[in-house]
């Protein structure tokens, strides 16, 4: 196998497609309520505009997020070696990418209802406004938490033409479980933030960090019952819960200490929070 030029290699680190987390984070919720609205499999086109149209637009944000804090990343030990702080990619080459991954992503999204691309364009705003929104508010994490529960709404109006009351409760526990893992997120950086004037939800909670994200995954879990009774949903989606609700334990263990490789490990083991809940969403479908 030829190996990959170097300018690709840049380009994919510039979208982060080498460390796919973030898509995941994304996908996850989006698949829970596409599953939920078409009460199981939802055909082939959704599920491709979905999860192409998650990949496409977590990479545009990407890029935008790195052109936003350029001056500010080469000084935070987490991201001093991103390919746009460090030269190794020019602004205009990252406008470019980041305009031909929106470009792809409104084509997909034309493909669906009219509803879905008005979503969609919230979506697009709220992605723009996100990036600065650490150096006005110490809950930048709220905002990304919109962002990442707009394809809920949008897999509903996409299949349905209409967005059912139980994805509101789909979108509250997302919101608040995003600011949970996010705020894991932001512990690996406090020390840089607080240096550089940055705000963040670990900074704002200080000593309760880990108290304050324990509770936001005990309402997540809590609004997710919740939302599987409305839905009256089998064992197999709160046994789900029940799986979810150990790997949170795991995490806590993660962050006991505080310490930089422990806080982001329990950041990334929330991927597994998202396929085990969706696990538990398709076997109800399944297995019914």
């Amino acid at each position: 196998m030829k190996p990959i030029p170097s300018a690709w290699r840049n380009y994919i680190a510039l979208t982060r497609l080498d460390r796919p987390i973030g898509i995941y984070l994304l996908l996850w919720p989006t698949l829970w309520a596409l599953w939920i609205a078409a009460e199981g499999w939802p055909g082939w086109h959704l599920f491709l505009v979905f999860t192409i149209g998650t990949i496409l637009t977590r990479s545009a944000g990407c890029v935008l997020n790195d052109m936003t804090d350029k001056n500010f990343d080469g000084h935070v030990t987490r991201t001093k070696d991103r390919v746009l702080a460090n030269g190794q990619v020019d602004k205009l080459e990252a406008t470019m990418i980041a305009g031909g991954l929106t470009i792809l992503a409104l084509l997909l999204v034309l493909t669906t209802n009219l509803l879905t691309v008005g979503l969609a364009a919230v979506a697009a705003l709220v992605t723009v406004i996100y990036p600065f929104m650490k150096r006005l508010t110490y809950l930048p994490q709220v905002i990304l938490g919109v962002a990442f529960s707009m394809g809920m709404p949008m897999a509903f109006s996409a299949f349905k033409g209409a967005i059912d009351n139980v994805v509101w409760l789909l979108v509250t526990a997302n919101l608040l479980w995003v600011v949970a893992y996010d705020t894991q997120y932001a512990m690996v950086d406090r020390e840089d933030d607080l240096k550089l004037d940055l705000k963040s939800s670990a900074i704002l909670f200080g000593d309760l960090d880990r108290h304050l994200i324990g509770l936001l995954q005990i309402i997540f879990l809590t609004i997710l019952v919740l939302a599987g009774q409305q839905l009256s949903f089998s064992y197999w989606y709160f046994f789900s819960l029940v799986v979810a609700t150990m790997l949170f334990g795991y995490q806590h263990y993660l962050t006991w200490n505080r310490s930089r490789d422990g806080c982001f490990a329990a950041f990334l083991n929330n991927h597994w929070i998202g396929l085990v809940v969706f696990t538990g969403i398709a076997s109800n479908y399944i297995l019914n």
